[in-house]
This record gives C-alpha cells, sequence and structure tokens, in this order.
C-alpha cells in the first residue's frame, strides 16, 4: 500500500512570517507610529488574518519588538567594564567600544524611544534600556574619575546627553543627511566627553579594527 506524501511542516513558515512582520513592523513603525495593522500585513506581504494569528493587538506586536530589542541590546553590550584597580582597559576605549556596539542596534534603540511616549509607556522603555544606560555610565564615571572624561556633568547627565546626541546623528543617517558605519558618531561621542579630538580618531580607528 503506498503511503500518502508527508505534510510539509507548517512551522517554518509561521516563524518566517513572524520574523518578516516584525522585521516590517520595525521600519514602517519608525517611519510612521501610527501605521495600522492592516497596513503592516499588507507592507510585511501577509494577509491580516496571518498577522493577527501571530499578533492579536497592537499591544502584542509592540511588546514583541521590545522584547525583541531588549535581548539585541543586551547581546549587543560589550563585557561588564572591570574596576580600574582590576585591569581594566583604558576608560575611552571602553566607551568607545559601548557606542560602536549600541549603533549596531540604533534602530531598535531608537524606535523603542519613539513608542515610548505613547503606545509602551516609559517606564517600559526605561526597563528595556536600563542595562545599556547603566553601562554606559559605569564607563563614564570611571573614567571622570581617571581624569578622561570631563566632569562638567555627572555621570548619568553625560551619559543622557550623550544618548541623546547619538539618536540624533542617527536620524540624519537615515534621513540620508550623514554617512556613518558609527565610527563618526563614537568619535564624536568621545570628544563631547572630553577626549581630545586626534585621540578620539586613533581610540576609535583601534577599537574598530580589532572588532
Amino acid at each position: 500500500m503506498t503511503k500518502p506524501p508527508a505534510r510539509v511542516p507548517q512551522r517554518s513558515n509561521a516563524r518566517s512570517n513572524r520574523e518578516r512582520i516584525l522585521a516590517t513592523a520595525r521600519r514602517e513603525l519608525g517611519r510612521n507610529p501610527d501605521i495600522t495593522l492592516e497596513e503592516l500585513a499588507r507592507a510585511s506581504g501577509v494577509v491580516r488574518r496571518t498577522l493577527f494569528g501571530h499578533f492579536p493587538g497592537r499591544e502584542a506586536l509592540l511588546e514583541a519588538l521590545a522584547e525583541e530589542a531588549s535581548q539585541a541590546m543586551r547581546d549587543a553590550l560589550p563585557a561588564d567594564p572591570a574596576p580600574s584597580d582590576a585591569g581594566a582597559e583604558p576608560a575611552e576605549r571602553s566607551y568607545a567600544r559601548f557606542v560602536l556596539s549600541m549603533w549596531t542596534v540604533g534602530d531598535r534603540y531608537r524606535l523603542l524611544l519613539a513608542l515610548a511616549r505613547r503606545d509602551l509607556g516609559q517606564e517600559r522603555v526605561t526597563e528595556i534600556l536600563a542595562p545599556a544606560r547603566r553601562a554606559a555610565t559605569t564607563i563614564l564615571d570611571r573614567g571622570q574619575r581617571d581624569g578622561v572624561f570631563h566632569t562638567q556633568l555627572p555621570p548619568a547627565v553625560l551619559s543622557a546627553g550623550l544618548e541623546a546626541m547619538s539618536i540624533a546623528l542617527l536620524e540624519e543617517v537615515n534621513s540620508g543627511e550623514l554617512e556613518d558605519d558609527g565610527t563618526r558618531a563614537t568619535v564624536a561621542s568621545l570628544i563631547a566627553a572630553g577626549v581630545p579630538e586626534k585621540q578620539a580618531r586613533v581610540v576609535v580607528d583601534e577599537v574598530a579594527a580589532e572588532d
């Protein structure tokens, strides 16, 4: 007796659809935070029923994006810096490594900030961004104590200012006004933190070459 042909598993198709929907949502929500789920379905190349099968509502989709962004940022974060008395690399190198790492997930970072005002809530966004902000503040604090960074602002305040500058530069890249693989933004961040321009360029070139 001839066996009927085996059914092709649908799991891989479902996973592919889900990933495509999330990728489209990241792109389109960054352009238009008010886009509807029906418009997202069309942009993703799936029918409305498929999108709602994965994400029964806008809140579910945004939470999935938030969790994806959270994981991407945790994965991109450099290893926790060791205390200065434990042989840590110079703070300017640590901060350059941090900015370059975060630049690779900058679109997710930017999207979270865009959605914070209305959809996700500031508290949820703050929770997601906390590890990155904590790492940046730790490095800046160490650099200030070592005399590498200026001390005009407390570490957390300086970190917030540098974060805002990086997001603004990323916006310029997305609008086509700036071409940058992250190295120019990193040099600018080091200069704004108090590192002389020539030294900042050398540090960034060295760290980027290592990665």
